[in-house]
């Protein structure tokens, strides 16, 4: 077995943003920067990132760090061709992904943690962190529902999985709000800025 790999999301164009958000400052280093730290901080077992946008600018700053990449050439078609991206570069034997959004560099390992003890000491396939009864990330997929993964249409996305398999998602509730916010517009940015 391989383990748990972290598939984190860094390919989508910061339209919001009006600028590459992975590459804003964010602590001493950019904001996708932490996201890969805090993933080889946690107990994952690889990590994968997922490019799109931006390839060549992020990729300069990601190739320093001990990660795998794979480049999603259907990027604009949204978020759910990018966790297809990921899941095609995952290795046989690997027995769950850990699906991280690359502009959450506010969950800490702590956090993402949590999510993997909850994973592997519950033997549900759906394991997610929540808030206050909101769903988050990150979110782990075990393996068994790889075809079904790729198999969603571009309108259907995780969370459909997670309609489809209710008897088979858990909730990892955490008193850390951070895991239900994510780094969209300028605003949200000043607000995160704000905190560190």
């Amino acid at each position: 077995m391989t383990g748990i790999w972290a598939i984190v999301l860094a390919a989508g164009e910061s339209r919001r943003m009006g600028s590459p958000k992975m590459l804003l400052s964010y602590n001493d280093v950019t904001i996708i920067e932490q996201v890969i730290r805090n993933l080889l901080d946690s107990s994952v077992d690889r990590v994968v990132v997922v490019l799109g946008a931006n390839r060549e600018e992020i990729m300069k700053v990601t190739r320093r760090y001990d990660v795998f990449h794979c480049y999603n050439e259907n990027y604009k078609t949204g978020m759910l061709s990018s966790v297809k991206c990921g899941f095609y570069s995952l290795p046989e034997g690997c027995l769950a992904a850990l699906i991280m959004p690359g502009d959450q560099p506010m969950t800490g390992p702590g956090e993402i943690n949590r999510v993997i003890s909850t994973f592997a000491e519950s033997n549900k396939g759906l394991v997610m962190a929540a808030h206050e009864g909101r769903r988050g990330h990150p979110l782990i997929v075990d393996m068994k529902y790889a075809e079904e993964v790729l198999a969603l249409t571009d309108n259907e996305g995780l969370r459909d999985l997670a309609v489809k398999h209710p008897e088979d998602v858990l909730e990892s509730e955490t008193d850390d709000p951070s895991v239900v916010r994510d780094i969209d517009t300028q605003e949200d940015y000043m607000n995160e800025i704000s905190k560190t």
